[in-house]
This record gives structure tokens, sequence and C-alpha cells, in this order.
């Protein structure tokens, strides 16, 4: 992903949730995927996916079963 789709991306992901803190980061060594944070946290990973010449985004985040609220 290049630094125009990053920052459309975060854009729009601080549009659809409502929160500036959001952030899209390139990953160190792979051209096809970046990293959402939400401040310093870590929350998942975007996918590119090219396909026919169309292009999409998979976001893919892991909730672990300890981060959740016992009562909830």
């Amino acid at each position: 992903m290049n630094k125009s789709e990053l920052i459309r991306l975060e854009r729009y992901l601080r549009q659809t949730f409502r929160h500036d803190a959001l952030r899209v980061v390139k990953r160190p060594s792979k051209d096809d995927s970046a990293e959402v944070y939400l401040g310093e946290e870590f929350l998942g990973v975007l996918f590119r996916d090219d396909e026919d010449g169309e292009v999409s985004y998979q976001f893919n985040m892991a909730i672990l079963d300890i981060d959740l609220d016992p009562e909830g």
C-alpha cells in the first residue's frame, strides 16, 4: 500500500468509527497490508485485495476472550 492509500483508509476509518485517534500504519516488510491502531493500542490488520482490477480491503481484528467483560 502506498502513502496515499494509507491516508485514504485512515480517513475512512476515522469517519466510519467517529474516532480521530485511529491510525493506519504501513507494515515494515509487507506491501499488501497495514496495521490499525487506536492511539498506541494495536487493533488489527487491513489487507488489500486486488482481484480482476477491482481493489477492496479487509479488516481483520482478533478479540481475545481475556479482553471481554466477564459479566457481559
